[in-house]
């Protein structure tokens, strides 16, 4: 009897030691709470619960590692305790109101691998501090109010595969350094004001899938090489200002690309 009592304590110290977390990471999540009027969210937190009960919050080994708060109706600016946060993995506040600029606090999230901020009205530039991110593979600022240029600091992210900045206000020329970016698969930036020529190093992103830099101020021609990247199956470049001669290096790719022209009548020549 006395071990069965003692396991049923072990049980219910680990199940405690499951749900709870450092205080530091508790007062981060109360500051996300107050500070995007989580009162009013779809889907809102018992702050009198157990944390392993709200909405969103995942925890393992008592860490929160990620935070998924998409679809839920935040209104108001990111805290900068969420860098309070610091064995996060995946933060996803998408589809909702958030303002304001990014807090450099979230340059503490070295855990980071996904970092999901699209379709709120955030502004300022993209800070330089992103590209200090080393773990990012997922990063997604589209369908916000960002302006300024692209930073060079992205170029550090040497795992990530997914890249879109698109429908924001960002000028200024597609970063040479972009080829640094070898496990890129996908790259949107749709939808800005970048002007330029399109780097010729974009050319050595050998794992692109998707290329999309429709509705832009671009000039020149598209690189020939980009022909050469065999497992480019999408590439989106109408709306700029771009030689017609770039139709060519669709004609002579080795795999099939899905291109998308300037008018029909460009289209017509494909």
């Amino acid at each position: 009897m006395k071990t069965f009592k003692l396991t049923l304590v072990f049980l219910l110290f680990a199940c405690l030691s499951f749900a709870n977390v450092s205080n530091s990471e508790k007062q981060a999540l109360i500051a996300l709470y107050n500070q995007t009027n989580g009162a009013q969210w779809t889907n809102s937190w018992d702050l009198d619960a157990s944390i392993d009960t709200w909405h969103g919050v995942t925890i393992i080994d008592s860490k929160v590692v990620s935070l998924n708060l998409s679809f839920n109706n935040l209104q108001g600016q990111i805290p900068s305790e969420i860098g309070q946060l610091s064995n996060l993995q995946v933060l996803n506040l998408s589809f909702n109101k958030l303002n304001g600029k990014l807090p450099e606090s979230i340059s503490k999230l070295q855990e980071l691998y996904s970092l999901q901020l699209f379709l709120n009205r955030l502004e300022g530039h993209i800070p330089n501090w992103i590209g200090s991110l080393s773990n990012l593979e997922f990063l997604a600022l589209h369908s916000n109010k960002f302006t300024g240029k692209i930073p060079e600091e992205i170029s550090n992210l040497k795992n990530l595969k997914k890249l879109e900045l698109g429908s924001n206000f960002l000028e200024g020329n597609i970063p040479y350094s972009i080829k640094n970016l070898k496990n890129l698969q996908i790259l949107s930036l749709i939808d800005n004001q970048l002007d330029g020529e399109i780097p010729e190093s974009i050319v050595e992103l050998t794992n692109l899938e998707e290329l999309v830099l429709s509705s832009n101020n671009l000039t020149g021609s598209l690189p020939f090489e980009l022909s050469q990247l065999s497992k480019l199956t999408l590439l989106m470049v109408s709306d700029n200002q771009l030689n017609n001669d770039y139709v060519t290096v669709v004609d002579d790719a080795p795999t099939k690309v899905t291109l998308f022209l300037e008018d029909e009548e460009m289209a017509s020549k494909n």
